[in-house]
């Protein structure tokens, strides 16, 4: 008998294999946050409001009473120091203490900004 020949199956173009995409990975920033101000001894006694750079001097309302030669903590962002209360105007008239409410400037040591929260030590 003779044998018949199998037809063969007709070529089916193959598609290209889709090259599996990179997946991306995102890197996310760690902002290094300023220490916390112990609950226990620390005070807040206001936000920095204006910072006059020239003369190196924050103004602020006060929350609670303050005196030359306290020592305060300033912190926001990522500074955080402290310092003891040299001088101390209200209306550019110098005064030893102030009380809550007033409306004083007081020389810093460093750069700070509005929003800066300050404290009592």
């Amino acid at each position: 008998m003779p044998t018949k020949k199998k037809k063969a199956a007709p070529k089916v173009k193959a598609r290209p294999k889709k090259k599996a995409a990179a997946k991306k990975v995102s890197v996310k920033k760690v902002k290094k946050a300023a220490p916390k101000a112990k609950k226990s001894k620390d005070k807040l006694l206001g936000k920095v409001d204006h910072y006059f750079d020239k003369i190196n001097v924050a103004a602020m309302k006060l929350g609670d009473s303050l005196k030359v030669g306290d020592t305060v903590r300033i912190e926001g962002g990522s500074v955080a120091f402290t310092q003891q209360i040299t001088s101390m105007q209200i209306e550019h008239e110098s005064v030893s203490t102030a009380k809550k409410g007033d409306e004083v400037g007081f020389k810093v040591k460093q750069k700070v900004r509005e929003g800066y929260r300050v404290f009592r030590v």
